[in-house]
């Protein structure tokens, strides 16, 4: 059975980066125990992964680069931004544990929008945020072996997600 739309794909794999510098960084592994499982199609990965994964089958390696432009795209300096410190406060105090350089913290905007920021700097008044991808500005470096590819049931394609193994359970 071969890679393509409503199929069901389960892969491993290690990703890595290569930043400005050209050093690659592993930063990501799903093994046999930890596969990576998604419905081909709708998966919400860059449209260059599924493009590189179709037609594969069980058993089948595979090796590509997806550049930082058909990935999560080139930073984008207006996305870090200050943030009040305020914000930061749990009962009227600010968690310094919480708010370090290198931190994730989870954040929504003023419609509710959730998303990760991670902290880049921390000012007397305000907090740096950085709300790009992790991955933005990054070439990903994919490797990695097809594990199974099975037919998505009728529910798993009206919900647009993997049901059961390694999938989502409602």
């Amino acid at each position: 059975m071969k890679i393509e739309e409503n199929k069901v794909v389960s892969l491993t794999y290690e990703l890595r980066v290569t930043d400005e510098e050209g050093e690659a960084t592993l930063v990501e592994t799903a093994d046999e125990e930890n596969p990576m499982v998604f419905l081909f199609g709708v998966s919400g990965l860059p449209e260059k992964f599924e493009e590189e994964l179709e037609g594969k089958s069980a058993g089948e390696s595979f090796k590509f680069t997806v550049s930082a432009e058909d990935g999560y795209g080139d930073l984008d300096e207006s996305a870090i931004v200050p943030v009040p410190k305020n914000v930061f406060e749990v009962d009227g105090k600010i968690d310094e544990e919480m708010v370090q350089v290198g931190n994730y913290i989870p954040m929504s905007d003023n419609e509710g929008n959730h998303m990760q920021g991670r902290i880049v700097g921390v000012e007397p008044d305000h907090v740096l945020m950085d709300f790009n991808h992790p991955l933005a500005g990054m070439d990903m470096h994919f490797e990695g072996k097809i594990v199974s590819v099975r037919e998505a049931t009728q529910e798993e394609i009206s919900h647009g997600h993997v049901h059961g193994e390694g999938g989502h359970h409602h």
